[in-house]
């Protein structure tokens, strides 16, 4: 492959006046085509990954690009590697994208990194050249239907501890008003679990008349999607909508953004077109409803999940359940909203924090754990099953242990209400 070479003339006029040699390379166009960009051509012709070729190198994708921050990365520089001929299905520069979707909202010529990503994933993943860890993920997801690992056998042992009502709709076997998909997370991870267990007491609080899928739910599998498996995400949708077909109920209310995401945009496209809630909006309608009877005396800082936030635009309803709690002094950290960080998991990314580690000074749950105390938070709330455990471990590696809890905001909710009787921060 050959360099762009410079056009000079002998003698070039320009208004009259006569310039020689290097003086007038200013005036001739050195056209891109000068790069031999076949590489960039085999890219842009996977379906799904044209718009990569629509860059024109404004550079504003890298000013808010949260793993350039960490690492030297954006999807102008990943155009700019591709045109030089560096292919991206083989480049780690694939598997760094988190697909937050900050590049997306300020691209003026969207290049759609929510598109391209996974469209060039499926291709390495068919290729054999995705990550070990992340194939450890999929090969979990496809045999027990969670990234985790864990026995479908026990996706609905967490209900056990609720001290509530849990009804699994199978037993059930009557229409409900609400059926609520917990997710893998939620329903294994030990903190998970526990956010779970204070949303299902929030629920029975407010005698919402709801059921689970239990057993017969498995993964959503929207990040497994983005990752670059979109076979195994077909097949778990096509599972989940076939055992919620089965049943009778209004509407769908779920825990993970990633699962809110799925079926708002992904399941109705295979025939599981239902009305679907993240918690969070459930409910901050149903505010009135609930009765506080425990202040929480503490300066606490939300952190937007990027598949409510920037992926689906739901940046209000968090906010009225933390300001609705008493003693609460709620924070905004420099990044918030439109413009906040990611916490590393999404795109895949929750199981290549090994891969990624080699690429980056340090994790981005590290890089916002480190935000929050800036701003003097004592407590980071949440709402997405990714990031407790992502932040919780983020503040124990960069030394913050005992000076910042990571707490659902459900967590939150149900210590204040006084259906549980501790919170992190206490």
């Amino acid at each position: 492959m050959q360099k762009a070479k410079a056009i000079e003339l002998d003698v070039a006029v320009v208004d009259g006046v006569e310039l020689s040699g290097s003086w007038n390379r200013m005036f001739e166009p050195r056209a891109i085509s000068e790069y031999d960009i076949a590489v960039l051509d085999e890219t842009t012709a996977i379906p799904g990954a044209e718009s990569l070729g629509y860059c024109y190198q404004c550079g504003k994708c890298t000013a808010v690009c949260p793993v350039d921050t960490v690492g030297d990365y954006s999807p102008r520089k990943i155009f700019r590697r591709t045109q030089l001929g560096v292919s991206l299905v083989d480049s780690p520069d694939l598997w760094l994208c988190t697909t937050c979707r900050n590049c997306l909202r300020v691209c003026p010529k969207e290049v759609n990194m929510i598109q391209i990503m996974p469209a060039v994933r499926e291709r390495a993943v068919l290729d054999g050249k995705a990550p070990d860890e992340l194939l450890t993920a999929f090969e979990n997801t496809a045999r027990y239907g969670n990234p985790i690992g864990e026995s479908p056998r026990k996706r609905a042992e967490w209900a056990k501890t609720a001290g509530v009502m849990v009804p699994v709709m199978a037993q059930k076997k009557s229409p409900v008003d609400v059926l609520w998909f917990v997710e893998c997370y939620p329903a294994y991870h030990p903190r998970g679990k526990q956010a779970s267990v204070a949303l299902a007491r929030l629920l029975n609080a407010l005698n919402v008349d709801f059921g689970i899928l239990g057993n017969e739910e498995k993964c959503a599998g929207d990040s497994q999607r983005m990752a670059g498996e979109r076979g195994l995400f077909e097949m778990l949708a096509e599972h989940n909508i076939k055992m919620l077909s089965k049943y009778t109920f209004n509407h769908i209310v779920v825990t993970d953004p990633h699962a809110y995401n799925a079926f708002l945009h992904e399941y109705p496209k295979l025939g599981g077109d239902w009305p679907v809630q993240h918690y969070t909006q459930y409910l901050a309608e149903r505010l009135s409803a609930l009765s506080f009877v425990r202040s929480i005396p503490r300066r606490i800082t939300f952190h937007d999940p990027c598949y409510l936030g920037r992926h689906n635009g739901e940046y209000d309803a968090p906010r009225r359940l933390l300001t609705a709690l008493p003693g609460v002094e709620l924070v905004e950290m420099g990044h918030c909203r439109e413009t906040s960080y990611c916490c590393g998991g999404g795109g895949g990314g929750m199981w290549l924090d090994s891969f990624t580690r080699d690429y980056t000074s340090e994790r981005l749950s590290e890089k916002r754990v480190r935000e929050a105390i800036e701003y003097g938070a004592d407590i980071l709330a949440v709402t997405c099953p990714y990031e407790v455990p992502r932040f919780e471990d983020a503040v124990k590696s960069t030394g913050n242990a005992g000076k910042l809890a990571v707490m659902d905001i459900a967590e939150l909710l149900a210590y204040s209400v006084g259906l549980t009787d501790e919170y992190a921060a206490n």
